[in-house]
């Protein structure tokens, strides 16, 4: 195990220099808006846990906290990346112990270098996304459920144990994807399930654990009825994926592929899961044989707790129904529209097809001995491990060569805010040179960078996350604001237009695709306002004009980079 994490550290690190070097780190927008939330939750007019928002599940945010303190960490991403890469270290250590329960070393390396060394899940671990965290758990959970019950006779302390573990795990899935809570509620009900079987379903420990990961999801219930009115408010807010699918959505037309239409949602997956994980080339091959090899492996190895592997196969009808009827889309370049988009989910079935080519070559090498004469089936299997390595490199010099699939959906995320996060920020540290500790005025869900870029804390803006004190500076931009940054079209840009007393314009940014931006200063206030006073910068950072933590480098300079590197 010391060596698989060794390698495996290496390949993380390697890929973390990558990324830094290439400013790669913050290319999601979805990975700059995660450091936000961890971020608000003590920077802010309103710190505290209500700044977790209602969408995105809380774990991962928490996760950062420690991280996004520092302030040039928070600002070029490595905050985020801290986790993510201890999430890969874990699952690639739990998914070497998993495939070791049943193959011997050379296969279960094999397994262990395809799930490791695949560059969408490299790349993944150096940014703030969520899926390095939940691959880490569902690994973790898989491989617990076969222990526990591997030892629910022979070590009875042992399987205690490992049921509170589990509990533990489960709950942190719950609260780290939504994919989490399908997840926790068959693992659970098929351990019910294996109870009830031997006459243990009163088992007293197994009910006092229930109630804890039962509590997980109903908490989150509570959260949301507490924090913003309506239980289900991450489901059907105004930033659900729900309202976001109605918003974008051409009239006349399907929102995206696949709606209402789950056989179409199961092909977009599979899809983009056979291009997350091999060549362009080799995908339906790959999917058949990691098919062909779970299934052999499950007639081999049934009574060895082997059903608990079929839990790492649950993306496939999860996202099947959640692309038809849970406004999640999914776009890949190959089919229309044409696009990236969400491609990162097909990284769930990483683990599957991992183990399940595993199993493929054990089963071919097995047959192979069957069939062949002595003198083959004393060299066949070497030549064939060696083989089917060298394939495993080749796969990740074909993918890097085509461009890993999540790679290219973040550098055309970033393609669009580039133009805002170029030259948004030098003007507001220019204005800001004069309006020392100035208050912003912004919105800073739509780019929330722009802050970290500006070298400016969040308590000196004021924005939607703080409530009172921004529907008060929505009545009176000028009075409480020094600047303001209004993005055509929201609720800052209608109050301008509503009460643009006071105000002057400094500059207007167009970006393709994006909505217009203006920013404008107030000649009522220069400082800031006695209804939303500020405390000064800290962690070195000034808000007059001084140099920024660049995105990917440890250099600093006048103004962020905008395309990395």
């Amino acid at each position: 195990m010391l060596a698989v994490l060794a390698s495996c550290t290496a390949a993380s690190l390697a890929a973390q220099w990558w990324s830094w070097r290439h400013g790669a780190m913050l290319d999601y927008g979805d990975a700059v808006a995660h450091l936000h939330i961890a971020r608000r939750i003590f920077d802010s007019h309103r710190p505290g846990l209500t700044q977790l928002g209602s969408v995105w599940l809380p774990l991962p945010h928490l996760l950062m906290i420690p991280f996004v303190q520092v302030y040039a960490w928070w600002a070029n991403g490595i905050a985020g990346a801290i986790p993510s890469a201890l999430a890969y270290l874990a699952a690639c250590a739990g998914m070497y112990r998993l495939v070791r329960r049943w193959l011997p070393p050379a296969p279960s390396a094999l397994a262990l270098a395809f799930f490791a060394i695949n560059p969408n899940l490299l790349y993944l671990q150096t940014t703030a996304m969520t899926e390095p965290l939940f691959l880490c758990e569902m690994v973790w959970i898989v491989l617990w459920l076969i222990e526990w019950q591997s030892s629910f006779n022979s070590n009875p302390a042992r399987a205690r144990r490992l049921l509170w573990t589990l509990a533990v795990a489960l709950v942190a899935a719950v609260f780290t994807r939504y994919d989490g809570w399908v997840l926790a509620f068959l693992a659970w009900c098929g351990m019910a399930l294996l109870l009830a079987r031997r006459g243990q379903l009163r088992w007293r420990p197994f009910w006092l654990a229930s109630i804890m990961v039962a509590a997980a999801p109903a908490a989150w219930f509570v959260y949301n009825a507490a924090a913003f009115g309506d239980w289900l408010y991450f489901a059907r807010g105004p930033y659900s994926a729900k309202a976001i699918e109605m918003r974008t959505a051409a009239p006349g037309w399907p929102p995206h592929p696949g709606w209402h239409n789950p056989w179409v949602g199961l092909l977009f997956f599979l899809k983009v899961s056979e291009l997350d994980t091999v060549a362009a080339g080799w995908c339906n091959l790959a999917l058949a044989a990691s098919v062909i090899g779970t299934a052999w492996a499950r007639r081999t190895w049934r009574r060895r707790g082997f059903m608990w592997i079929l839990l790492l196969w649950l993306p496939v009808p999860f996202y099947a129904y959640s692309v038809a009827y849970g406004s999640v889309p999914i776009f890949i370049p190959r089919w229309w529209p044409h696009s990236w988009y969400n491609t990162r989910y097909g990284m769930e079935l990483l683990p599957a097809m991992a183990l399940g080519l595993a199993f493929a070559v054990q089963f071919a090498i097995n047959l192979s001995r069957r069939l062949s004469t002595p003198k083959i089936r004393a060299t066949a299997p070497t030549a064939a491990y060696v083989v089917f390595f060298v394939l495993a490199g080749l796969n990740v010099f074909l993918i890097l060569r085509e461009g890993p699939l999540t790679y290219v959906e973040a550098t055309k995320n970033l393609a669009a805010r580039a133009p805002y996060d170029a030259e948004i920020p030098p003007l507001l540290r220019s204005l800001l040179a004069s309006r020392p500790g100035g208050v912003v005025l912004m919105n800073t869900s739509i780019y929330p960078e722009l802050v970290a870029f500006t070298g400016i804390p969040l308590r000196q803006t004021i924005n939607e996350s703080d409530k009172q004190f921004y529907w008060a500076a929505l009545a009176a931009p000028a009075e409480h604001a020094a600047i303001v940054v209004a993005f055509a079209g929201d609720q800052i840009d209608r109050a301008v237009h509503q009460h643009p007393q006071g105000l002057a314009e400094k500059g207007r940014f167009n970006a393709k695709g994006q909505p217009a931006a203006t920013i404008y200063v107030s000649d009522t206030t220069g400082a800031p306002s006695p209804h939303a006073r500020l405390n000064p910068p800290r962690d070195g950072v000034i808000a007059s004009g001084s140099s920024t933590p660049e995105r990917g480098s440890g250099r600093s300079h006048s103004a962020p980079s905008s395309a990395g590197g």
